[in-house]
């Protein structure tokens, strides 16, 4: 199995990020992540196929948004909160209290 994409630091673009952030759904997935700790993608709750999911979680991980880490048979997601906080100050914490998470 081919590892998973995750840009370096300085790959990740505020288009990217805002673009990534951009959807309802993975605003969704962010704010989960946001609430703490790692989650599998299996753990987001909805009434969308998994390949759209799956999809979802892509445009976060490729966008740089979040970290996704195999083990066993799922991937853990976590945010790359730090590393945004660092490139974008501000930019995450904006976005998720305008949604009325934190």
């Amino acid at each position: 199995m081919k590892p998973l994409y995750h840009p370096n630091p300085e790959q990740i673009t505020l288009a990217g990020v805002l673009y990534a952030l951009g959807d309802p759904v993975r605003l969704e997935i962010v704010q989960l992540l946001a609430a703490g700790g790692e989650y599998a993608c299996s753990a987001f709750d909805c009434d969308l196929a998994k390949s759209t999911v799956s999809h979802h979680f892509k445009i976060l991980r490729e966008s740089g948004v979040i970290y996704a880490r195999k083990s066993g048979t799922q991937h853990l997601n976590s945010l790359r909160r730090d590393e945004l906080e660092q490139l974008f100050p501000g930019v995450l914490n904006a976005v998720l209290d305008s949604c009325g998470s934190e």
